[in-house]
């Protein structure tokens, strides 16, 4: 069925059929109902390259993550998904599974003209090719981000965020806190360091090298997590307390400690990062930093909407707030705390 025959069982113009179709306000009520019910009645489906070819759009964004497979991306992805379908948009996944030449290689959709416009929720690209994009395409930054960009971008206060982490476990008592971090070729993984470094120097305390431990997202991070807190556990003088960069490697941090003997938080002390739905299904339930992640994904959409409608906006950095959400796996002061590190390292060796 095609548009000319809507239009000659309709007893119209073609050109009526597509103003009811993209600009319903310039046809009449009743000439806009006629055809409207002769396009339910033959089920008639605009053919959406023909429609390209005539607004030089697509109705359709791109969405890029760093790793699908994380929890912390999904409630990000559903925030643009419910923004973009009420606006007539369709979303692409694109997943880049950490790897700078795969985000490449999505970028070029833009290039291409495939999509009308791109969230890209990694930025390990250079600042320098992402600025000329962005003069050319409507790129959004969410999550990630790049200093001094200028390009929209929706985050936390990722320092700011870690450093709230750190000082809980500082007022808690610990004076031996590490920190598995993320890793140091992305912004997230420097910055939630650069907050625990903060922390820790505020609070006159000294930051032990061997306490900070690279995590590795090239493999599963529950199991990078357990890697670097056995490497934690194994020093001559242990952490009491850990700061974790994800929900996903703290939760393998605290398999670490259970598979060693110990307890959390009584002996361990971890805090994470993401705020999962999982955090508090792991025992004991996980203290974690909360990102408004679906709040991100809609804020981020429709920043994008407003430029590809050519709207402006007044600003490009756009800082979410976050919340630190007290658990189980931190604890509180209690009689088994502080203990000494000899009855620890006689723990780790049973």
């Amino acid at each position: 069925m095609k548009m000319s025959d809507v239009a000659k069982i309709a007893n119209v113009s073609p050109a009526t059929v597509s103003r009811v179709l993209s600009n319903p306000d310039l046809v009449s009520k009743k000439t806009r109902d006629k055809v409207l019910e002769v396009i339910n009645q033959v089920n008639y489906q605009p053919h959406s390259v023909a429609r390209q070819f005539r607004t030089r759009e697509t109705k359709t964004i791109l969405a890029v993550v760093p790793d699908i497979t994380s929890a912390f991306f999904s409630e990000v992805l559903r925030g643009i998904e419910h923004v973009a379908i009420k606006e007539g948009y369709q979303v692409i996944l694109g997943d880049t599974e950490n790897n700078l030449e795969r985000e490449s290689d999505y970028v070029n959709l833009l290039l291409q003209k495939q999509v009308d416009g791109m969230v890209l929720l990694t930025a390990r690209l250079e600042k320098e090719r992402l600025e000329e994009l962005s003069e050319h395409f409507p790129i959004v930054l969410a999550c990630e981000y790049i200093d001094g960009l200028n390009v929209p971008t929706v985050s936390i206060d990722n320092i700011s965020a870690a450093r709230k982490a750190t000082e809980h476990l500082i007022q808690l008592g610990h004076t031996k806190i590490a920190h598995i971090c993320g890793p140091m070729n992305v912004i997230l993984g420097r910055d939630r360091l650069r907050g625990f470094r903060q922390a820790m120097m505020s609070n006159d305390l000294d930051v032990d090298p061997s306490y900070i431990q690279e995590g590795d997202l090239t493999i599963e991070s529950s199991e990078s997590g357990y890697n670097q807190m056995m490497k934690l556990l194994a020093l001559e003088t242990p952490p009491t307390g850990v700061f974790v960069y994800n929900d996903e490697m703290a939760m393998g941090a605290i398999k670490a400690v259970k598979d060693s003997g110990l307890r959390v938080p009584e002996d361990v002390a971890i805090v994470g990062f993401d705020n999962l739905k999982m955090s508090t299904v792991i025992e004991p339930h996980l203290s974690s930093i909360d990102q408004p992640k679906y709040n991100i994904g809609q804020k981020a959409m429709n920043l994008l909407l407003q430029m590809i409608n050519k709207e402006k906006i007044n600003k490009h950095s756009f800082v979410m707030k976050d919340n630190l959400i007290i658990r189980d796996s931190c604890g509180g002061k209690s009689e088994s705390f502080p203990h000494s590190h000899e009855s620890f390292k006689k723990n780790i060796s049973v």
